[in-house]
């Protein structure tokens, strides 16, 4: 599915919800929350673009990359600039459960207090990210859940 297919799909459900839930409020500007909800499929559509990459420590793209190298790049394309590491960017995120996550969300992988692995996730269960030395980016199942921490990025 092309990206600019996943935001047609996105803008029509805004619509339609908004449209349904609040006729007077078609006519006004998008919610911060639709806001997010759209940048959200951008950063999944950008992390998938970049399936089959090499990762590579300390990698930014675009042809390579490391864990939060993929994650930086990913939101930097859909506008948002992240810090460089996965515990810089498990900082600057906003905590939320895995119940209110949506795609484009941060999953972070924390042992104690530390982040040491950080993934783009892309619904069901499931994220875009770059694994480990020798491997690709890839999507793949959520894993080790009781290390997993969910957190959105702010405006």
């Amino acid at each position: 599915m092309t990206l600019r297919r996943l935001l047609l799909i996105a803008a029509a459900a805004v619509i339609a919800t908004t449209t349904l839930v609040c006729p007077s409020a078609a006519s006004a500007a998008p919610t911060a929350s639709a806001v997010v909800a759209a940048r959200g499929l951008k950063v999944v559509a950008f992390a998938r673009a970049q399936n089959g990459k090499p990762y590579r420590y300390g990698a930014q793209g675009p042809s390579a990359f490391d864990c939060s190298g993929l994650a930086g790049f990913a939101y930097a394309k859909a506008g948002k600039r992240l810090p460089r590491t996965a515990q810089a960017q498990y900082r600057a995120a906003r905590r939320i459960t895995s119940a209110a996550a949506r795609p484009g969300d941060l999953v972070f992988w924390v042992s104690g207090s530390r982040a040491y692995h950080v993934a783009v996730y892309a619904g069901a269960g499931q994220v875009w990210h770059a694994p480990k030395p020798g491997d690709r980016v890839k999507l793949a199942k959520i894993w080790n859940w009781k290390q997993v921490r969910f957190a959105r990025v702010a405006g």
